[in-house]
């Protein structure tokens, strides 16, 4: 069977083949038929989980559609069709909860001078796409710190909001006409920093040696994307926000479990709205589970094999997905399923081991002819880099990127 994703570019190509069993592409590009198909505008969502996810409950022993549902795979049943999950993918990184960080990124903070645009994650690149079209490039949302999973392209860390009604409130209600100027006062302020520390950097370039160029150059670009922000807010801060179809969120004490089912509805009218067409979430180290009758979520994830723990494991994990899968009928409902590409997963895989190989990566929606589980090579010499899969997937959302961190190409599982 021809397998093809809707997509508004007749030129790229996109995740090659996907195994031996599924030898026809599984992104594949092809001119829209559907004129207001390609007008709709694309939206990517990512879900990080600090944790990972017990490989065990995860990841399904069959390939292509026809697999058994694990124990966390389960909850997503009523969208069978509508994802799919990729076994032996990773960036090569080593570093236990360190290295989390890098799940969208594929390089740590500390390896990003190296790389052309540093560590830059999935979604700050796809924000860079999407400019001043929303009023907000990206929504960041986390359950206590988050995983640390977004950065920008100047290596700085955009830290997560913790809280659902700040974001409802950044969302949907408009500021007072004294806040207004404040923020324009603010503002006008940062910008006039930046001029006169552009100017200084500029004449100093002046006596500096080829090295010390280079990291000036680095700090210009901070400048930059700072600067590149400030302008988006300005051109956004006097216009009225939407009007939201469901009652305020109010700032009140909630249960983590309560949360992460808030921030999923709040993600989902934030892209309904066109408030923004990329947003993140985050489950931190801190989660507590005590509202599930379990002990900390942390001290379970050590499990040693336990098949108590792990039993654990599977009630915590089921409920995480069970809030994706909420979330999905939740696009669904809204018509834009098709339209989002939404990628779950970790930058840790079995948290008892601190390993960060096989992560535990799922991709849904998009307009993708899904294919249920993907058996990526195993061997060391026939790896295909999770980075790879980040680059079809900024590709996808219209970017026009030939690399992303590690990548050594799109994606393609049969690579040699």
């Amino acid at each position: 069977m021809h397998r093809i994703i809707k997509s508004n570019s007749s030129r790229r190509q996109f995740l090659r083949g996907t195994g031996i069993a599924l030898s026809l592409p599984f992104f594949e590009s092809f001119t829209v038929a559907n004129p207001a198909a390609e007008k709709s505008p694309r939206r990517l969502v990512c879900v990080g989980n600090h944790l990972g996810f017990f490989p065990g409950n995860f990841f399904p022993n069959e390939s292509g559609n026809d697999y058994v549902p694990t124990s966390t795979l389960k909850p997503l049943k009523d969208h069978r069709d509508d994802f799919t999950v990729f076994s032996h993918l990773d960036h090569g990184l080593n570093g236990g909860h360190r290295a989390v960080q890098g799940f969208l990124t594929s390089i740590k903070k500390e390896e990003a001078a190296g790389f052309p645009a540093k560590n830059i994650s999935l979604d700050q690149a796809a924000a860079e796409h999407v400019g001043s079209s929303t009023r907000f490039p990206s929504i960041n949302a986390g359950i206590t710190g988050g995983t640390d999973m977004c950065w920008t392209r100047s290596g700085v860390h955009v830290q997560p909001v913790n809280n659902p009604a700040s974001l409802f409130k950044g969302l949907f209600v408009n500021s007072s006409p004294i806040e207004l100027e404040k923020q324009r006062g603010r503002l006008k302020h940062r910008a006039s920093v930046l001029d006169a520390l552009r100017d200084s950097a500029s004449a100093l370039s002046l006596t500096l040696s080829v090295a010390d160029r280079d990291k000036l150059d680095q700090y210009l670009t901070s400048v930059r994307d700072v600067e590149r922000r400030l302008q988006m807010s300005n051109e956004w801060l006097a216009r009225p926000k939407p009007r939201s179809p469901v009652a305020e969120v109010l700032d009140e004490e909630r249960q983590h479990i309560d949360e992460v089912a808030l921030f999923y509805d709040l993600m989902a009218l934030a892209l309904q709205t066109d408030s923004t067409r990329v947003a993140t979430l985050e489950t931190g180290l801190g989660f507590r589970t005590t509202e599930l009758d379990l002990g900390s979520y942390h001290q379970i994830s050590h499990h040693g094999k336990s098949d108590d723990r792990i039993g654990q494991l599977q009630i915590v994990e089921a409920f995480l997905t069970s809030k994706l899968s909420d979330f999905i009928s939740r696009l669904k409902e809204a018509g834009i399923f098709d339209q989002t590409l939404v990628v779950f997963g970790s930058g840790m895989s079995d948290a008892s081991t601190h390993s960060n190989r096989n992560l535990p990566v799922l991709i849904a929606g998009g307009g993708l002819e899904h294919q249920g589980h993907v058996i990526c090579p195993d061997e060391d010499h026939k790896r295909v880099p999770l980075a790879n899969l980040w680059l079809s997937v900024l590709q996808w959302f219209g970017s026009d990127a030939s690399r992303f961190g590690r990548s050594t190409g799109t994606f393609s599982p049969m690579e040699i």
